[in-house]
């Protein structure tokens, strides 16, 4: 089955010893496309690092929820000049994060805002991160408030790691946005992602791992890693009542039609 993986953070500590062998098992296990976000100017930059040493890889430049108090002036100044580099396929992850608030709400929304102004400047996609806390939707509101008062200049979106009720994913489809599913889905409490997957549009679906964290089942809970991103293709498959092969050729497809124009500046369309 062709694989994707469009959300992965390899340049985490937890892969500092290993990393060549974790893409070498990805590609193994099938995975054609691996797109690695930053979430602030240090990562951002180890992604860019990251996609030129290894070929095949994508890289994305932000700046998290979590980190949206934090990054500096010089780093944001940093991020702005790095996401006119051709490697660059997206801006992110940004978002907004009600549940864990390691950043005032006020910054985060600052944050999405400057996030989203890049994108748009850049003519690239912003990756969205977004969670609430359990049994609440006060950050997909918020979200969705905000790509609504960007008006008719907001940039694309994909919402990572999907995460909410069926009418938030309803309403992000109807603003044009991409949908990625991780290992979070098979979590007590995300149930709704199920009948997500059933309605998504095929060219807007996406899989990813977000390693090193949410580990679907099977996979080592210390460190989730690319290759195991084929449970989830698997269940999505399921889900849709399509064979697998089918599924894996419209998850590849997904991936380059959200991000093509920008993998191909860079001429990084990697294996398959």
């Amino acid at each position: 089955m062709r694989l994707v993986d469009s959300h992965c953070h390899l340049q985490a500590d937890r892969f500092d010893d290993d990393v060549d062998a974790v893409v070498a098992a990805a590609r193994e296990a099938g995975v054609e496309r691996i797109l690695v976000p930053g979430w602030n100017g240090w990562s951002s930059n180890a992604a860019l690092a990251l996609a030129d040493r290894i070929p095949g890889l994508d890289a994305a430049v932000g700046v998290h929820p979590h980190d949206a108090a934090k990054v500096s002036d010089e780093e944001w100044t940093a991020i702005t000049a790095a996401a006119t580099d051709p490697r660059v396929v997206a801006i992110g992850e940004t978002g907004l994060d009600y549940d864990r608030v390691f950043s005032p709400i006020l910054a985060q929304l600052v944050n999405l805002r400057r996030n989203l102004e890049l994108a748009a400047a850049m003519g690239k996609p912003a990756i969205l991160h977004c969670r609430s806390r359990t049994g609440e939707r006060d950050a997909q509101d918020a979200l969705l408030a905000e790509l609504r008062a960007f008006g008719p200049d907001v940039p694309p979106v994909v919402v990572h790691s999907f995460s909410g009720p069926v009418d938030y994913a309803e309403s992000m489809l109807e603003l044009g946005a991409a949908i990625s599913i991780s290992g979070l889905a098979f979590r007590k409490g995300e149930e709704a992602t199920a009948d997500v997957v059933r309605f998504v549009p095929a060219d807007r679906l996406l899989i990813e791992t977000d390693s090193p964290f949410l580990s679907p089942p099977g996979a080592p809970r210390s460190r989730n890693a690319p290759e195991w991103v084929g449970v989830t293709a698997v269940w999505v498959a399921e889900l849709r009542n399509t064979d697998r092969e089918s599924a894996g050729d419209a998850l590849v497809a997904a991936y380059d039609r959200v991000f093509s124009s920008h993998r191909a500046a860079a001429g990084r369309a990697g294996p398959g």
